[in-house]
């Protein structure tokens, strides 16, 4: 940490906020790692903000973390892993207490560096393969005992939404078994989930397709869209993220496909529905915390942090609460290694283990309850599965907050499947 007197500043990458104090004050920085021009920038520019919003409310109105500003630094690698290192290097060179990060490519190739350095990685990441502390799976290729994140595993995503097609499929009286088909560009994110989805769907009944390929970049996927309508799949998992989801939904709308569509967590929200239109009506994809404007305690709590980050904002796509509940579980781990010991990152790694059914204070109703322990790094095992409502094309500057409002957009709970912890599923 270090000490600085009278006026310093907090950056964030997007504005720097002055504070100004008469006493000394402990600065603490922080990496976060954004994609706000990368091929993933549809979903990173939201989910970076928040956690920089959640810094500067803190900041302002809390004083920082246990009495230390954070020193926010923001930094847009466009979705590249070798600026991604470049960056962690930096950070380190800082004296970074921990880092908010992003991609699967760019966290997984630092899983050995913040073990080494014993600094906390919260990645935007849901991959499995950083749930093993230990190495102790039967998958696991290296041990990630300081990697967490704030949601459901990519793998554990797909074993849900596999769950609830099963169901669907009897619900729907379907005859023989339903045919699935994972989808997704030839990258470390996309391809994370996949053999534990395709496996599982074996498991479940559902002849397994072989996979379809498409860009994580937006583009014209008519050609994957007639190989999809030419397979016979009934379920479709889509694992790129929302902006070459938009353009997949669109052309296999084009070319007439028949198929339910899946999608994983950064696949689907209410941008997608807004630009796709009626051809993204009915997919279904998993929830990791509540929406906005949910009749939950802690929806004040963010109202508060969008605020702070721009007063003006009516609407916050899904994404941006997870990026508050990522942030506040490192607030309150950091809070615990004050009191323990100090601010570092070995401490702030404990303080993750400190608590059953964690719902960081003033987000109840928002973060689902969340475990860790030094053997098992898989905070969230329950999985929530939405569906899409999409009515009527919107016009492209359409405001997304009267979209649902007037209901041209939705969303709507239809499952919730609890995962279990299973040994041989640690890792992958």
């Amino acid at each position: 940490m270090k000490k600085r007197h009278g006026a310093f500043a907090v950056l964030t990458g997007i504005a720097a906020v002055a504070f100004t104090t008469g006493a000394i004050a402990d600065e603490i920085l922080v990496g976060n790692l954004v994609d706000f021009t990368g091929r993933t920038a549809v979903v990173g520019k939201v989910f970076g903000q928040s956690k920089a919003d959640a810094a500067k409310y803190l900041n302002e109105t809390e004083g920082g973390i246990a009495g230390n500003i954070i020193e926010m630094d923001t930094v847009d690698y466009s979705y590249e892993v070798p600026r991604a290192i470049a960056t962690y290097k930096k950070w380190k060179q800082g004296d970074a207490v921990a880092i908010q990060g992003w991609g699967t490519g760019d966290t997984e190739a630092l899983v050995g560096f913040v073990a080494k350095d014993k600094i906390p990685y919260y990645s935007a990441s849901y991959s499995a393969h950083l749930t093993d502390p230990q190495a102790k799976g039967p998958e696991t290729k290296k041990p990630a005992p300081y990697n967490f994140f704030a949601a459901p595993s990519y793998s554990d995503g797909a074993r849900a939404l596999i769950q609830w097609a099963e169901a669907d499929w009897k619900e729907k009286g379907g005859e023989g078994a339903p045919k699935y088909v994972h989808m997704g560009d030839n990258h470390p994110y996309p391809n994370a989930p996949k053999k534990a989805g395709e496996e599982y769907a074996k498991e479940l009944g559902f002849e397994v397709l072989p996979a379809i390929q498409y860009s994580l970049k937006p583009g014209d996927f008519k050609a994957q869209c007639l190989s999809l309508k030419e397979s016979g799949a009934n379920y479709a998992f889509l694992a790129n993220t929302a902006g070459s989801n938009i353009s997949l939904l669109k052309a296999c709308d084009t070319v007439g496909v028949d198929v339910q569509f899946m999608a994983n967590i950064w696949g689907y929200d209410e941008n997608v529905m807004k630009a796709a239109g009626k051809a993204a009506d009915g997919v279904v994809w998993v929830m990791g915390a509540a929406a906005w404007g949910a009749d939950v305690p802690g929806m004040e709590t963010v109202k508060a942090i969008s605020k702070a980050g721009d007063p003006d904002a009516t609407y916050r796509p899904v994404h941006y609460m997870r990026g508050v509940c990522s942030y506040y579980l490192m607030k309150e781990a950091m809070e615990w290694a004050a009191e323990n010991g100090g601010i570092t990152g070995e401490n702030i790694r404990d303080g993750m283990y400190q608590k059953k059914d964690w719902v960081p204070v003033g987000l109840e109703g928002v973060c689902p309850p969340a475990t860790w322990t030094a053997e098992d790094h898989r905070g969230y095992t329950n999985v929530f599965v939405y569906k899409g409502q999409v009515k009527d094309a919107a016009a492209a500057d359409a405001d997304i907050a009267q979209l649902m409002a007037d209901g041209t957009i939705g969303m709507t709970q239809v499952y919730e499947a609890d995962i279990p912890r299973k040994p041989e599923w640690l890792g992958w």
